[in-house]
């Protein structure tokens, strides 16, 4: 009886020590959902991405959003990539409001990016408020904005939210990087003359040297339902390379159009390929030394077999272990006087105008841009996603320098980082304070002052070592 007892009081004694350790070697599942939403806009409508108006005639290929839903307890987040050229401050507000209200998930805890595609439409910023205004001059409306597309994107936004959240499923995931370097070049160059010029044409004699690197990285990670014989359901990738590859006044989503073409076809028609772009604000597709310049769909189908060589090669993560960080730095604008502001109102007229010098047209623009911006700084928020103790995602707004997204991968304590720009705002380029001393187009096209993006890198790398599972315990 004495012995009985004594068995019993040890093994409640043993399960008492254990249990906390089966605690911590089962933890709860990662949910993820993903969903897909047409946000092309009507025919007839602006497109963006040049300094000249384009009135749409037709569709290529549909613009769309495309949502990730991850869930681990009660930790929700929501990663959101649109077909766009750009994320608006005022709509990345608006539909963050609207999906946290609908979902219940903090506004922190969701980011909504654009690929950048230059074959979107024109629905913010200062050359889209000139041409508007042009409009309603001449016509007392705008004929071209027969609908309130902001304010449809949020609806859509909301809408694909939801649904991903409804599709959740509990999964699994694999990451790594793939290596892809016949697409993506390095634009700015160190001419004969001394100076740094961006695109200077194809085999222009005075190039001296490329001015910077490119990351050949192409960051992945496949979700699979865990359910049995399941195949894989979504990915998340990022690559540096502009989306300005299309060209033309009909809607597309430019290249990663052909990455969700490729992966449906592996894995069938309801996978969602979401394509956030890397940090790429110097990088283009053109080879300086090469006639030849790759089409669209040579650049998507490039891409696309280095991912499906890559994919075999993706591990396995250890366990899900998902958490957010978000911290916003309020940059210092550039600043310009009174008369050098009204100035620029007048010039606007002229920014189409290829016999004004291009730089003091963008220049012109800039000025005008910053205007935009109420307050004495631009907020620039810096986001960081923990998937799993070797997977992390950080978004960055703005177009940003390939060497400082680069930088955050080189210093992140985890195996696999994915960094992707232009989210939650669109304050123009990033550049790093190299470039900022060397000049040319990115930095005149610049809200920000020097030093900014180098900034941005400190806090996502410090965010990224909060988050490092080892640190924890």
């Amino acid at each position: 009886m004495i012995r009985s007892l004594l068995t019993f009081c040890f093994t409640l004694l043993l399960i008492h020590q254990i249990s906390p350790f089966c605690a911590a070697a089962d933890p709860e599942p990662l949910y993820v959902g993903a969903a897909t939403i047409d946000i092309t806009p009507p025919e007839g409508y602006r497109m963006s991405g040049y300094f000249y108006e384009r009135l749409n005639k037709g569709i290529k290929d549909p613009l769309q959003a495309k949502t990730l839903y991850f869930a681990q307890g009660e930790t929700e987040a929501l990663f959101i990539v649109c077909d766009l050229v750009g994320i608006d401050l005022n709509l990345a507000q608006k539909a963050r409001k609207s999906i946290s209200k609908q979902t219940g998930i903090p506004v922190e805890h969701i980011a909504i990016t654009a690929t950048h595609s230059h074959t979107g439409p024109q629905y913010f910023g200062a050359l889209r408020n000139r041409f508007h205004q042009l409009a309603v001059e001449e016509h007392g409306e705008d004929p071209v904005e027969k609908v309130d597309y902001p304010a449809f994107v949020v609806q859509q936004l909301t809408k694909s939210s939801w649904q991903a959240v409804e599709n959740r499923q509990p999964s699994e995931m694999e990451a790594g990087y793939g290596h892809e370097t016949r697409v993506n070049f390095n634009r700015r160059f160190h001419m004969k003359n001394g100076t740094v010029r961006f695109n200077p044409g194809v085999q222009n004699p005075n190039v001296l040297r490329v001015a910077g690197p490119v990351d050949p990285e192409i960051g992945m990670i496949l979700f699979k339902p865990t359910t049995e014989n399941a195949t894989p359901s979504a990915s998340l990738t990022s690559f540096a390379l502009h989306l300005d590859t299309v060209g033309g006044i009909k809607y597309s989503a430019d290249y990663p159009f052909y990455l969700q073409k490729t992966l449906s076809e592996k894995y069938g028609d309801d996978f969602v390929s979401v394509f956030g772009i890397g940090t790429c604000g110097d990088i283009n597709h053109v080879d300086v030394t090469n006639k030849h310049r790759l089409t669209t769909e040579e650049i998507g189908t490039m891409l696309s077999e280095s991912m499906l060589k890559a994919i075999p090669e993706l591990k396995p993560t250890s366990s899900p272990s998902l958490a957010i960080r978000s911290e916003i730095l309020h940059s210092p604008k550039q600043k310009y006087t009174q008369d050098e502001i009204k100035q620029a109102e007048i010039d606007i007229a002229h920014v189409a105008d290829s016999k004004v010098p291009f730089l003091s047209r963008v220049e012109t623009y800039k000025i005008l841009a910053l205007q935009l911006y109420p307050d004495k700084t631009i907020p620039l928020e810096v986001q960081v996603f923990r998937l799993a103790p070797e997977v992390a995602i950080v978004t960055l707004p703005g177009e940003v320098f390939v060497e400082l997204g680069m930088a955050i991968k080189q210093e992140s304590p985890f195996e696999t980082t994915l960094v992707v720009e232009l989210a939650n705002a669109a304050p123009g380029y990033i550049p790093t304070q190299k470039a900022f001393a060397e000049g040319s187009y990115e930095t005149v096209n610049s809200r920000v002052i020097s030093g900014e993006g180098e900034k941005m890198v400190e806090t996502a790398v410090r965010l990224l070592q909060e988050l490092d599972p080892k640190k924890e315990n």
